[in-house]
């Protein structure tokens, strides 16, 4: 299983970009940045886009993504909840803003809606995708990811914290999961439900007591102004956890397959690119 991180943070800068993440080239969790990173080849390569919920920052690249692929003649297979999929065809893909795809040629649409179910697995390709409701407004659930050679990932997608009993559903290799706000702002992350690294670290410990390991651990999804910040608070939660707690950057590859399956695997980084996208096919 290779991941490529695609895009790291909250907001786009000249050199950041938002949250989008690509999982064997052909799987795409969000749409942050995938048009700004992937050229059009590899957007056809793309066999299905998972979006986490309905705010414009991880749906964002959806209508560019449809217009390239609507004049390539290929097709966009989303899997998203119901009230994302009301959020897309209201808002974005609703006739106005951007045409409505999913029937602008009848019989031959662009973009397929495919509805997720939350708590329950679905098969997607040789992927088991699981939904799992997270604390954030827009319908939001978090995704685990698991191939047939064993391997698997969760991401949270936007979370002010873990529900109860999300643990003891999931045991994945690699836990990628968003940080936006230092720990001065916590009043503000909790009333906009995202994560701080102390509330990080709650999460964490849970995780360990319920679960009885702690995978290795991914951080997207932070305030491009208060990285810096940020990263060395995330090296205290890592110290304080015995654990490994990474901070993404654009361009991070990380490779499970390579690593016994099951429990604790070293993800391999990449050399972040910043000014120009470099793929490998």
């Amino acid at each position: 299983m290779n991941i490529r991180i695609l895009g790291a943070h909250a907001r786009e800068t000249a050199s950041s970009k938002c949250v989008s993440i690509l999982v064997d080239g052909i799987l795409a969790i969000d749409a942050g940045a995938l048009t700004s990173s992937l050229d059009i080849s590899e957007q056809q390569r793309l066999e299905a886009v998972l979006l986490t919920h309905a705010h414009y920052d991880h749906l964002r690249d959806i209508p560019s993504l449809a217009l390239n692929l609507f004049r390539e003649c290929a097709q966009l297979q989303l899997y998203c909840t119901e009230g994302v999929r009301q959020a897309i065809q209201s808002h974005l893909l609703n006739g106005v803003l951007y045409p409505r795809f999913e029937e602008l040629v009848p019989g031959n649409p662009t973009v397929i809606f495919n509805r997720l179910k939350a708590r329950a697995d679905c098969m997607i390709g040789r992927y088991k995708v699981s939904a799992i409701p997270m604390h954030h407004p827009g319908a939001a659930v978090g995704y685990h990811i698991s191939n047939g050679s064993g391997h698997s990932l969760f991401y949270s997608g936007d979370t002010g914290s873990f529900p109860s009993g999300c643990w003891r559903r999931i045991s994945p290799d690699l836990l990628i999961v968003e940080v936006t706000f230092p720990d001065r702002l916590e009043s503000l992350a909790k009333a906009s439900c995202h994560l701080t690294p102390r509330l990080l670290q709650e999460g964490l410990d849970l995780f360990r007591r319920q679960a009885g390991y702690l995978p290795r651990i991914v951080v997207v999804h932070m305030d491009p102004s208060l990285e810096d910040e940020l990263s060395r608070e995330l090296a205290t939660v890592s110290t304080n956890l015995g654990a490994q707690v990474t901070v993404a950057r654009e361009g991070m590859e990380l490779t499970l397959d390579t690593l016994p399956a099951g429990r604790n695997p070293v993800p391999r980084a990449v050399t972040p690119v910043r000014s120009t996208w470099v793929t490998r096919c």
